[in-house]
Order: structure tokens, then sequence, then C-alpha cells
């Protein structure tokens, strides 16, 4: 089981001290995260992909590359990499160029994003959203697993005999989670390559999430690769801890009421009711986080929101702080008793390598 972080790079307003970070401010935060989040014992860093304000995160793989070099165990992921905007060629170099400058320590999270105008602005429909999504994954399949690939589609100038440089390191592509919030087609888009499924399951309640890792679930054993336990998942989370859930609540209030993306909606009561928004004291924390694994099965990789609605780094440090040292060893305890011996652990590179080695000396 892989425990990471991710950020979605807001530079919002603090509400308590109406004080908004600079740009700068604000891509340095996120990296000092990421060296926390290692420093800590986490397994997985991941940033967002954006490319309108309030956002900064507009090109994942240099921020990955920063981290790379200062950090030796972290996992380098984004929480979303625009597969229908991004020209897939391009991610297949970035990618295959970030993972060897980190030795292998690179995934990657595929999804549509949530801004409608990205699309014009890459030159292309939102309306062909789903259709991006599938054809451009199927290039970007192909160029990390054949050294020359010669291919035509709707949405891009053919290809004729080229390689895509540099090649996977050790042969072996970085893992693709597919991302989604509501849509069937891209759980079946990961059962259908056998690669992991990401649910960000941080608005909508958990029976919209179980019905989505559950159709992912199914095809997944469908297509062959594996039972239905085998298959990868990945979920979201949020996050916000004190000493006791009175003070924790107290402190993030007017951080809820106030964010662009809930504020105004329903109570905070209500959101952490519906959702997996954890607000409260760290014992609260493991016992919500215990209790995915009762909704959705034993899953891979579970990231946790921390630094969204103007937070200060000196908070979300000390987040961080108390989830490396109360919760993470208890959660990494928990979810191992009676995990069934046929789940696979969340993958590695490592990982990977050696299964490629294995099934070769099969055939």
């Amino acid at each position: 089981m892989q425990f990471g972080i991710f950020t979605i790079g807001d530079v919002t307003q603090d509400p308590t001290t109406g004080r908004t970070p600079t740009e700068h401010e604000r891509i340095k935060a996120m990296t000092a995260m990421a060296v926390k989040a290692e420093e800590i014992g986490l397994d997985v860093f991941a940033t967002g992909e954006h490319h309108n304000r309030p956002f900064v995160p507009s090109s994942p793989t240099t921020m990955l590359g920063w981290i790379a070099a200062r950090t030796e165990r972290l996992i380098l992921s984004t929480a979303t990499t625009l597969i229908t905007t991004n020209d897939p060629v391009k991610i297949a170099e970035d990618f295959a160029m970030l993972q060897h400058l980190a030795d292998g320590r690179v995934d990657l999270m595929l999804g549509r994003g949530n801004t409608g105008p990205v699309y014009p602005w890459f030159g292309q429909d939102i309306r062909q959203g789903i259709p991006l999504a599938v054809e451009n994954y199927a290039l970007l399949h192909k160029l990390w697993r054949e050294d020359v690939v010669n291919w035509a589609g709707r949405f891009r100038t053919p290809l004729q005999e080229f390689t895509s440089t540099p090649r996977p390191l050790d042969g072996v592509p970085p893992f693709v989670w597919h991302g989604s919030i509501r849509s069937p087609e891209i759980a079946e888009q990961a059962a259908y390559y056998g690669d992991g499924f990401f649910a960000n399951n941080i608005f909508w309640p958990k029976e919209h999430f179980q019905r989505l890792i559950g159709l992912y679930r199914q095809r997944y054993a469908h297509y062959g690769h594996g039972t239905e336990e085998q298959a990868m998942v990945g979920l979201g989370g949020q996050l916000f801890m004190r000493k006791n859930s009175q003070d924790a609540i107290r402190e993030f209030r007017p951080y809820f009421d106030k964010a662009p993306v809930y504020g105004g909606g329903p109570s905070l009561e209500e959101f952490m009711d519906e959702t997996p928004l954890s607000v409260g004291s760290p014992q609260e924390i493991i016992e919500k986080t215990l209790a995915f694994r009762e909704s959705f099965g034993d899953y891979q990789r579970q990231l946790f929101l921390v630094d969204h609605a103007g937070l200060p780094l000196k908070t979300v440090l000390e987040q961080l702080d108390i989830l490396g040292e109360e919760v993470l060893p208890v959660l990494r305890a928990e979810f191992a008793k009676n995990r069934p011996a046929g789940v696979p652990d969340g993958p590695t590179h490592e990982a990977r390598v050696a299964e490629q080695l294995t099934q070769e000396v099969a055939e």
C-alpha cells in the first residue's frame, strides 16, 4: 500500500489574513512539500497540471525533475496529465526523460482535467473529450512499447517510421493511472490496458465511486489481466488535523467556507459526511481512511490533498508532521492486516522490471 500527497497548485488568498501568496511562493511551497513528504516517510508526491489562474503547475515534469534531484525514494507522479490537450508524442518523451533522471521513480495519472477553456487554448474541441482521451492514449501506449511507430488517427498528423526518444528506462514505460471523477469510459479504458484506475473521490459521495471502481474491477478481469481483487486502484482524500477535532474544525472552517472549489455550497459538516474530507484528530483521520477499504476493497495507493484553499506553508508542513508521526504508521499497519495474498502492492519501477524479466523467461 502506497501513501502520498497531491497538490493542485492553487494560488488562493488566506481568508484568515487576507494575504495571497505570489506564484513564486506557491511554486516553492509545492516543492517544499515534496521534500517534506520523503522526510516523513511517504511514498508518493503528485502534482496537478493546469494552464489557467489561480493555478500554477503548468509544467509538471519541470517541477518533478527538480524534486527528483532532491529526493532519493519518493515516487514522482502527476495528479493529472492532460491526455486530451497534450500531444502524446510530447508526453512520451517528457516522461521517459523524467524516468531516466529519477532512476525509475516516475508514474503519471492521465485525465481530461476540469477546465473547459483549456481545449481551445490547445487547439482542441471539448465535445471530443472522450474520443481524444481514447485515441491519444492508444498512441502514447504504442510509442512507449514500439521502437518504430507508424500511426494515423483523427486528431493529429500521422507518424511514419517515428521513434520516441529517449526510450523508457529498462524497456519498461512509466506506470499509468487513468484518473476520473465521473466517466465510466475512462474506467473501461484503464481496464482494457490493464493500467491503474484512480478515483479522485474528493467531491462526490462514495456510492458514485463504488460504481466506477466496481466497473473497472469487473472489466479488468474480463480483459484477462487478473482477478477483480488484483486490479490497481488508487483513491484521493483531503485532510486537516489538530490534536482534537474541535480545534481542527474551528481552524479549518474559514478555509473551507472561502475555498474556490467548494465554498458557498454544503456546510463543512455536510461535506465531511458525504465525501472523504477528513477534519479532526489524528485518530478520526485514521478511522475514516481505514473505512475506505470497506467501501472500495483493498487498494494500492492513497493520496491526500493537504495544501488547498489558501492554507499557508507553515500550516501544511505542520499537517505533514502529524501525518508522518501519528497517522501514517497506524495506516500502514492496519491496511497490512488481513490483506489477501493475491492483492498486489502499489506499482514501482523495480517490481515492474522484475515482472517483465519473469515473463520473458517464461516465454
